[in-house]
Protein backbone atom coordinates (compact mmCIF):
# COMPACT_ATOMS: atom_id res chain seq x y z
CA UNK A 1 0.00 0.00 0.00
CA UNK A 2 1.22 3.50 -0.83
CA UNK A 3 1.45 5.84 2.17
CA UNK A 4 -0.98 8.78 1.83
CA UNK A 5 1.78 11.40 2.15
CA UNK A 6 3.82 9.68 -0.56
CA UNK A 7 0.74 9.52 -2.78
CA UNK A 8 0.12 13.25 -2.30
CA UNK A 9 3.70 13.96 -3.39
CA UNK A 10 3.28 11.84 -6.54
CA UNK A 11 0.04 13.60 -7.45
CA UNK A 12 1.71 17.02 -7.21
CA UNK A 13 4.72 15.85 -9.24
CA UNK A 14 2.46 14.73 -12.10
CA UNK A 15 0.16 17.76 -11.82
CA UNK A 16 3.13 20.00 -12.69
CA UNK A 17 5.36 17.63 -14.68
CA UNK A 18 2.93 15.82 -16.99
CA UNK A 19 -0.29 17.76 -17.44
CA UNK A 20 -1.57 15.55 -20.25
CA UNK A 21 -1.33 12.37 -18.18
CA UNK A 22 -2.71 14.13 -15.12
CA UNK A 23 -5.80 15.10 -17.12
CA UNK A 24 -6.27 11.59 -18.49
CA UNK A 25 -5.73 9.97 -15.08
CA UNK A 26 -8.86 11.62 -13.72
CA UNK A 27 -10.92 9.06 -15.62
CA UNK A 28 -9.10 6.05 -14.15
CA UNK A 29 -10.63 4.17 -11.21
CA UNK A 30 -8.86 4.85 -7.90
CA UNK A 31 -7.41 1.34 -7.72
CA UNK A 32 -5.55 2.05 -11.00
CA UNK A 33 -5.12 5.84 -10.78
CA UNK A 34 -3.09 5.88 -7.56
CA UNK A 35 -0.48 3.27 -8.54
CA UNK A 36 -0.39 4.80 -12.04
CA UNK A 37 0.41 8.24 -10.59
CA UNK A 38 3.11 6.64 -8.43
CA UNK A 39 4.54 4.92 -11.50
CA UNK A 40 4.52 8.11 -13.58
CA UNK A 41 6.04 10.10 -10.72
CA UNK A 42 8.97 7.68 -10.51
CA UNK A 43 9.39 7.74 -14.30
CA UNK A 44 9.24 11.55 -14.28
CA UNK A 45 11.85 11.62 -11.53
CA UNK A 46 14.05 9.22 -13.52
CA UNK A 47 13.80 11.32 -16.69
CA UNK A 48 14.58 14.57 -14.86
CA UNK A 49 17.41 12.95 -12.90
CA UNK A 50 19.20 12.31 -16.20
CA UNK A 51 18.00 15.19 -18.37
CA UNK A 52 18.74 17.95 -15.86
CA UNK A 53 22.20 16.71 -14.82
CA UNK A 54 25.55 17.48 -16.42
CA UNK A 55 27.07 14.19 -15.28
CA UNK A 56 24.53 12.00 -17.05
CA UNK A 57 26.41 8.70 -16.72
CA UNK A 58 26.53 9.04 -12.96
CA UNK A 59 22.83 9.97 -12.92
CA UNK A 60 21.86 6.82 -14.84
CA UNK A 61 24.02 4.64 -12.57
CA UNK A 62 22.41 6.19 -9.49
CA UNK A 63 18.99 5.40 -10.96
CA UNK A 64 20.06 1.80 -11.46
CA UNK A 65 20.99 1.67 -7.79
CA UNK A 66 17.62 3.16 -6.84
CA UNK A 67 15.85 0.45 -8.84
CA UNK A 68 17.95 -2.21 -7.11
CA UNK A 69 16.94 -0.82 -3.74
CA UNK A 70 13.25 -0.58 -4.67
CA UNK A 71 13.18 -4.19 -5.86
CA UNK A 72 14.99 -5.31 -2.70
CA UNK A 73 12.28 -3.66 -0.60
CA UNK A 74 14.72 -1.03 0.71
CA UNK A 75 13.83 2.07 -1.35
CA UNK A 76 15.62 5.35 -1.04
CA UNK A 77 13.97 7.52 1.61
CA UNK A 78 12.06 9.64 -0.91
CA UNK A 79 8.30 9.70 -1.64
CA UNK A 80 8.48 8.56 -5.28
CA UNK A 81 10.89 5.72 -4.43
CA UNK A 82 8.78 4.48 -1.53
CA UNK A 83 5.60 4.66 -3.63
CA UNK A 84 7.20 2.80 -6.54
CA UNK A 85 8.53 0.10 -4.19
CA UNK A 86 4.96 -0.40 -2.97
CA UNK A 87 3.77 -0.74 -6.58
CA UNK A 88 6.48 -3.34 -7.28
CA UNK A 89 5.36 -5.42 -4.31
CA UNK A 90 1.60 -5.06 -4.80
CA UNK A 91 1.60 -5.84 -8.54
CA UNK A 92 4.64 -8.14 -8.94
CA UNK A 93 6.09 -5.73 -11.51
CA UNK A 94 8.56 -7.51 -13.85
CA UNK A 95 12.01 -5.96 -13.45
CA UNK A 96 12.61 -6.04 -17.23
CA UNK A 97 10.06 -3.23 -17.71
CA UNK A 98 11.71 -0.46 -15.63
CA UNK A 99 15.09 -1.76 -16.77
CA UNK A 100 14.02 -1.09 -20.37
CA UNK A 101 13.11 2.47 -19.40
CA UNK A 102 16.50 2.90 -17.77
CA UNK A 103 18.23 1.66 -20.92
CA UNK A 104 16.33 4.27 -22.94
CA UNK A 105 17.53 6.96 -20.54
CA UNK A 106 21.08 5.66 -20.97
CA UNK A 107 20.68 6.02 -24.74
CA UNK A 108 19.54 9.61 -24.16
CA UNK A 109 22.56 10.29 -21.98
CA UNK A 110 24.83 8.98 -24.75
CA UNK A 111 23.22 11.30 -27.29
CA UNK A 112 22.33 8.31 -29.44
CA UNK A 113 20.98 8.98 -32.95
CA UNK A 114 18.47 6.84 -34.85
CA UNK A 115 19.18 5.97 -38.45
CA UNK A 116 15.86 4.30 -39.27
CA UNK A 117 12.26 4.18 -38.12
CA UNK A 118 12.96 0.78 -36.57
CA UNK A 119 15.79 2.29 -34.53
CA UNK A 120 13.46 5.05 -33.37
CA UNK A 121 10.78 2.52 -32.47
CA UNK A 122 13.34 0.64 -30.37
CA UNK A 123 14.06 3.85 -28.45
CA UNK A 124 10.34 4.64 -28.11
CA UNK A 125 9.71 1.12 -26.84
CA UNK A 126 12.08 1.75 -23.96
CA UNK A 127 11.07 5.24 -22.88
CA UNK A 128 7.31 5.00 -23.57
CA UNK A 129 6.03 1.49 -24.35
CA UNK A 130 7.70 0.16 -21.21
CA UNK A 131 5.44 2.50 -19.25
CA UNK A 132 2.42 1.30 -21.24
CA UNK A 133 3.26 -2.30 -20.41
CA UNK A 134 3.62 -1.37 -16.73
CA UNK A 135 0.21 0.30 -16.87
CA UNK A 136 -1.28 -2.99 -18.09
CA UNK A 137 0.33 -4.75 -15.14
CA UNK A 138 -1.35 -2.23 -12.83
CA UNK A 139 -4.69 -3.21 -14.40
CA UNK A 140 -3.89 -6.91 -13.88
CA UNK A 141 -3.83 -7.38 -17.68
CA UNK A 142 -1.27 -9.90 -18.92
CA UNK A 143 -2.86 -10.85 -22.26
CA UNK A 144 -0.27 -10.68 -25.05
CA UNK A 145 -2.58 -9.03 -27.61
CA UNK A 146 -3.67 -6.31 -25.16
CA UNK A 147 -0.05 -5.72 -24.17
CA UNK A 148 1.01 -5.43 -27.81
CA UNK A 149 -1.61 -2.73 -28.42
CA UNK A 150 -0.55 -0.90 -25.24
CA UNK A 151 3.00 -0.86 -26.62
CA UNK A 152 1.66 0.52 -29.92
CA UNK A 153 0.10 3.37 -27.95
CA UNK A 154 3.39 4.06 -26.18
CA UNK A 155 5.32 4.28 -29.46
CA UNK A 156 2.64 6.55 -30.96
CA UNK A 157 2.78 8.91 -27.99
CA UNK A 158 6.58 9.09 -28.12
CA UNK A 159 6.60 9.79 -31.87
CA UNK A 160 4.12 12.60 -31.20
CA UNK A 161 6.37 14.07 -28.51
CA UNK A 162 9.34 13.90 -30.86
CA UNK A 163 7.42 15.71 -33.61
CA UNK A 164 6.39 18.43 -31.15
CA UNK A 165 9.87 18.97 -29.67
CA UNK A 166 12.13 19.06 -32.75
CA UNK A 167 13.27 22.65 -32.23
CA UNK A 168 13.70 22.35 -28.48
CA UNK A 169 15.68 19.14 -28.88
CA UNK A 170 17.89 20.56 -31.65
CA UNK A 171 18.80 23.58 -29.53
CA UNK A 172 19.89 21.13 -26.81
CA UNK A 173 21.98 19.15 -29.31
CA UNK A 174 19.50 16.27 -29.49
CA UNK A 175 18.10 14.67 -32.63
CA UNK A 176 15.51 11.89 -32.68
CA UNK A 177 14.13 12.02 -36.21
CA UNK A 178 15.26 9.08 -38.39
CA UNK A 179 18.36 10.31 -40.18
CA UNK A 180 17.56 8.30 -43.33
CA UNK A 181 14.22 10.12 -43.56
CA UNK A 182 15.94 13.48 -43.13
CA UNK A 183 18.56 12.76 -45.76
CA UNK A 184 15.93 11.39 -48.14
CA UNK A 185 13.98 14.65 -47.78
CA UNK A 186 17.11 16.75 -48.39
CA UNK A 187 17.62 17.80 -44.74
CA UNK A 188 21.19 17.68 -43.41
CA UNK A 189 21.03 16.33 -39.81
CA UNK A 190 24.16 18.24 -38.78
CA UNK A 191 22.80 21.42 -40.31
CA UNK A 192 19.50 20.97 -38.48
CA UNK A 193 21.35 20.77 -35.18
CA UNK A 194 23.61 23.68 -36.01
CA UNK A 195 20.88 26.03 -37.22
CA UNK A 196 17.34 24.66 -36.72
CA UNK A 197 14.86 26.29 -39.09
CA UNK A 198 11.40 25.35 -40.33
CA UNK A 199 11.52 24.24 -43.97
CA UNK A 200 9.12 22.43 -46.30
CA UNK A 201 11.53 19.50 -46.36
CA UNK A 202 11.56 19.19 -42.56
CA UNK A 203 7.77 19.59 -42.50
CA UNK A 204 7.46 16.58 -44.82
CA UNK A 205 9.44 14.45 -42.34
CA UNK A 206 7.21 15.52 -39.44
CA UNK A 207 4.10 14.83 -41.49
CA UNK A 208 5.43 11.35 -42.21
CA UNK A 209 6.26 10.75 -38.54
CA UNK A 210 2.80 11.80 -37.38
CA UNK A 211 1.21 9.60 -40.05
CA UNK A 212 3.10 6.66 -38.54
CA UNK A 213 1.90 7.68 -35.08
CA UNK A 214 -1.68 7.91 -36.36
CA UNK A 215 -1.61 4.33 -37.60
CA UNK A 216 -0.41 3.15 -34.20
CA UNK A 217 -3.06 5.19 -32.37
CA UNK A 218 -5.66 3.41 -34.50
CA UNK A 219 -4.20 -0.02 -33.68
CA UNK A 220 -4.09 0.80 -29.98
CA UNK A 221 -7.85 1.32 -29.76
CA UNK A 222 -8.51 -2.40 -30.18
CA UNK A 223 -6.35 -3.03 -27.12
CA UNK A 224 -8.21 -0.48 -25.00
CA UNK A 225 -11.36 -2.56 -25.49
CA UNK A 226 -9.53 -5.48 -23.84
CA UNK A 227 -8.85 -3.52 -20.63
CA UNK A 228 -11.13 -3.51 -17.58
CA UNK A 229 -14.20 -1.44 -18.40
CA UNK A 230 -13.57 1.08 -15.61
CA UNK A 231 -10.07 1.82 -16.98
CA UNK A 232 -11.04 2.30 -20.62
CA UNK A 233 -12.10 6.00 -20.43
CA UNK A 234 -8.75 7.03 -18.93
CA UNK A 235 -6.69 5.23 -21.55
CA UNK A 236 -8.89 6.53 -24.37
CA UNK A 237 -8.30 10.00 -22.90
CA UNK A 238 -4.52 9.54 -23.06
CA UNK A 239 -4.85 8.36 -26.66
CA UNK A 240 -6.96 11.37 -27.73
CA UNK A 241 -5.02 14.00 -25.78
CA UNK A 242 -1.64 12.93 -27.15
CA UNK A 243 -2.99 12.55 -30.69
CA UNK A 244 -4.36 16.08 -30.23
CA UNK A 245 -0.80 17.32 -29.73
CA UNK A 246 0.02 15.89 -33.15
CA UNK A 247 -3.00 17.71 -34.55
CA UNK A 248 -1.66 20.96 -33.09
CA UNK A 249 1.68 20.34 -34.82
CA UNK A 250 -0.18 19.92 -38.12
CA UNK A 251 -2.18 23.13 -37.56
CA UNK A 252 1.12 24.94 -37.01
CA UNK A 253 2.16 23.89 -40.51
CA UNK A 254 4.48 21.22 -39.08
CA UNK A 255 6.68 24.02 -37.72
CA UNK A 256 8.07 22.64 -34.45
CA UNK A 257 11.07 24.96 -34.58
CA UNK A 258 9.58 28.41 -33.97
CA UNK A 259 6.18 27.32 -32.61
CA UNK A 260 5.18 25.11 -29.69
CA UNK A 261 2.18 22.86 -30.28
CA UNK A 262 -0.32 23.37 -27.46
CA UNK A 263 -3.80 22.15 -26.66
CA UNK A 264 -6.35 24.11 -24.65
CA UNK A 265 -8.26 23.18 -21.54
CA UNK A 266 -11.45 23.19 -23.60
CA UNK A 267 -9.97 20.71 -26.05
CA UNK A 268 -8.87 18.42 -23.22
CA UNK A 269 -12.37 18.57 -21.73
CA UNK A 270 -13.83 17.61 -25.13
CA UNK A 271 -11.46 14.67 -25.42
CA UNK A 272 -12.34 13.53 -21.90
CA UNK A 273 -16.04 13.54 -22.84
CA UNK A 274 -15.30 11.72 -26.11
CA UNK A 275 -13.31 9.14 -24.16
CA UNK A 276 -16.28 8.29 -21.99
CA UNK A 277 -18.44 7.87 -25.09
CA UNK A 278 -15.90 5.66 -26.87
CA UNK A 279 -15.43 3.52 -23.76
CA UNK A 280 -19.19 2.98 -23.64
CA UNK A 281 -19.28 1.90 -27.27
CA UNK A 282 -16.72 -0.84 -26.60
CA UNK A 283 -19.38 -2.65 -24.59
CA UNK A 284 -21.86 -2.69 -27.47
CA UNK A 285 -19.54 -3.27 -30.42
CA UNK A 286 -17.83 -6.59 -31.27
CA UNK A 287 -14.13 -6.79 -30.58
CA UNK A 288 -12.01 -5.60 -33.51
CA UNK A 289 -9.79 -8.13 -35.29
CA UNK A 290 -7.03 -5.49 -35.05
CA UNK A 291 -6.47 -6.71 -31.48
CA UNK A 292 -4.59 -9.64 -33.03
CA UNK A 293 -2.30 -7.50 -35.22
CA UNK A 294 1.32 -8.57 -35.14
CA UNK A 295 3.39 -7.12 -32.30
CA UNK A 296 5.96 -4.55 -33.37
CA UNK A 297 9.30 -6.41 -33.38
CA UNK A 298 10.84 -3.59 -31.33
CA UNK A 299 8.31 -4.05 -28.49
CA UNK A 300 8.07 -7.84 -28.43
CA UNK A 301 10.49 -8.16 -25.50
CA UNK A 302 8.23 -5.92 -23.40
CA UNK A 303 5.14 -7.97 -24.24
CA UNK A 304 6.89 -11.20 -23.27
CA UNK A 305 8.18 -9.68 -20.04
CA UNK A 306 4.80 -8.28 -18.95
CA UNK A 307 2.98 -11.49 -19.93
CA UNK A 308 5.55 -13.54 -18.03
CA UNK A 309 5.78 -15.66 -21.14
CA UNK A 310 9.42 -16.77 -21.26
CA UNK A 311 10.35 -13.29 -20.07
CA UNK A 312 13.79 -12.29 -21.37
CA UNK A 313 16.70 -11.55 -19.06
CA UNK A 314 17.17 -7.88 -19.84
CA UNK A 315 20.04 -7.38 -17.39
CA UNK A 316 22.79 -8.05 -19.96
CA UNK A 317 21.43 -5.55 -22.51
CA UNK A 318 21.11 -2.91 -19.81
CA UNK A 319 24.56 -3.74 -18.47
CA UNK A 320 26.10 -3.21 -21.91
CA UNK A 321 24.37 0.16 -22.24
CA UNK A 322 25.60 1.26 -18.81
CA UNK A 323 29.17 0.15 -19.57
CA UNK A 324 29.13 2.01 -22.92
CA UNK A 325 27.79 5.13 -21.21
CA UNK A 326 30.43 4.98 -18.49
CA UNK A 327 33.24 4.58 -21.04
CA UNK A 328 31.89 7.49 -23.05
CA UNK A 329 31.80 9.66 -19.94
CA UNK A 330 35.35 8.66 -18.96
CA UNK A 331 36.62 9.53 -22.44
CA UNK A 332 34.90 12.89 -22.25
CA UNK A 333 36.56 13.69 -18.94
CA UNK A 334 40.03 12.39 -19.94
CA UNK A 335 42.62 15.19 -20.11
CA UNK A 336 44.15 15.87 -23.50
CA UNK A 337 47.49 14.22 -24.12
CA UNK A 338 50.37 16.73 -24.00
CA UNK A 339 51.80 17.56 -27.41
CA UNK A 340 54.83 15.56 -28.51
CA UNK A 341 57.88 17.84 -28.85
CA UNK A 342 59.05 18.29 -32.40
CA UNK A 343 62.29 16.48 -33.29
CA UNK A 344 65.35 18.71 -33.60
Amino acid sequence: MIAPEDMAHCVEAIRHGSRSFHAASRLLPTRVREPALALYAFCRLADDAVDLQQEKADAVLRLHDRLDRAYAGRPLDAPADRAFAAVIEDFDMPRALPDALLEGLAWDAMGRRYATLSDLRAYSARVASAVGAMMCVLMRVRDRDALARACDLGVAMQLTNIARDVGEDAREGRLYLPTDWLQGAGVDPAGLLRDPRPTPELASVLRRLLREAGQLYHRSEAGIAALPLSARPGIFAARFIYAGIGGAVARNGFDSITRRARTSGGQKLGWLMLSGLRAGLTVALPRSAVIHARTLPETDFLVRAAAKDAAPDWSESLHQALVALKLQEQNRRAPLMPPIPAAR
